[in-house]
């Protein structure tokens, strides 16, 4: 064989090495990997000072968010209550089951777009956002675990020492770990990119019915549910009777009487797939909620000032408006492999 074409081979051989090496070495980056605020959106109020963001953590928070070594009888994920596919709310039913079939006494909320939340839960009694899932991970009725039991198991897995080890650089697990890890995960399941999105963007237009009620929305709805994350973010009472469950909202938290009956407003984004609806879930379907606010608010000393004479619609509004809630659906997000549970 002569020497030239030793040398291609050599080459050659050289070149497909590099290849295979970069194709085990390749990291799947988020897309584009990292967390991006929208243009249109206002200033995050979490920001990643004091907890770096890197790929590594948000695979280790994904897993655990998705691991149900995390609930005492190991049946629970923060997932069982926070669907990716149905907009990381609840599996469309009124009240959160936790360990032992146990249910809870409030619906689960969507998680998307948290990064531009200042409290957390219904009741708003958490206040960072780091902090937010020692709640349901220690609930007796919904993980009903201790950090201690989580690390001991945690502890046992070689799955999980790798992945502290890649996150963190070495496999020491610790409940701020787990937390801040959490948080990445958390942090990268933004609602972004629905019609509304889009149409916001110049990407895509509303249909007449669409368009018609998204100027409904906008004289109807959006004192509370303020674009672009269609919520304010405060804390009102809607109107609703108190439940079986006594529940006071806010009240429980402040301990303040004005505070009796407030919730926090939530989030519209992907409202259609979150249902049912309010604090409670009673409310199964849009129409319900849209009667409820026309003619079924109920009276209180606490009730919102703009809903003293409930809101005027009629049954052709309610219907465009629910054409328009249609498209705050983001099927990117509820379809994403990045923000499902690993393979």
């Amino acid at each position: 064989m002569n020497s030239s074409l030793v040398f291609k081979l050599l080459i050659a051989l050289s070149i497909g090495s590099l290849i295979v090496s970069c194709k085990k070495a390749k990291v799947e980056p988020y897309k584009p990997w990292g967390f991006n605020s929208p243009s249109y959106f206002p200033t995050p109020t979490y920001t990643f000072e004091n907890n770096k963001q890197t790929y590594q953590k948000f695979v280790l928070g994904r897993a655990l968010f998705y691991e149900t070594m995390l609930s005492s009888d190991q049946t629970i994920s923060c997932a069982t209550c926070h669907a990716n596919t149905h907009g990381f709310a609840g599996h469309n039913t009124a009240l959160s089951a936790g360990v032992s079939g146990l249910l809870g006494t409030r619906n689960s909320p969507s998680i998307a777009n948290l990064a531009w939340s200042t409290s957390f839960m219904w009741d708003g009694g958490i206040n960072h956002i780091e902090i937010m899932p020692v709640a349901p991970l220690t609930n007796p009725v919904e993980m009903n675990e201790t950090f201690s039991s989580i690390i001991s198991k945690l502890q046992t897995s070689d799955k999980y020492k790798k992945l502290f080890m890649d996150a963190y650089g070495n496999e020491d697990i610790t409940e701020q770990k787990i937390l801040k890890a959490l948080t990445q995960f958390m942090m990268m399941i933004i609602s972004d990119n629905s019609k509304y999105d889009r149409v916001r963007r110049g990407e895509d237009s509303f249909t007449a019915y669409e368009q018609e009620g998204y100027e409904l929305f906008q004289q109807k709805c959006s004192q509370c549910h303020t674009e672009p994350l269609f919520t304010d973010h405060s804390f009102r009472n809607n109107g609703l009777e108190i439940n079986a469950f006594n529940d006071e909202g806010r009240f429980l938290i402040t301990q303040n009487e004005e505070d009796k009956g407030k919730f926090k407003v939530p989030s519209l984004r992907n409202v259609v797939m979150t249902y049912p609806y309010m604090h409670d879930g009673r409310f199964y379907t849009l129409s319900a909620v849209l009667d409820h606010y026309s003619s079924g608010v109920h009276q209180s000393a606490t009730l919102d000032p703009s809903l003293q004479s409930g809101i005027a619609l009629t049954g052709a509004e309610k219907s465009r408006i629910i054409d328009f809630l249609k498209t705050l659906n983001d099927y990117e997000l509820t379809s994403s492999s990045w923000l499902a549970e690993p393979k």
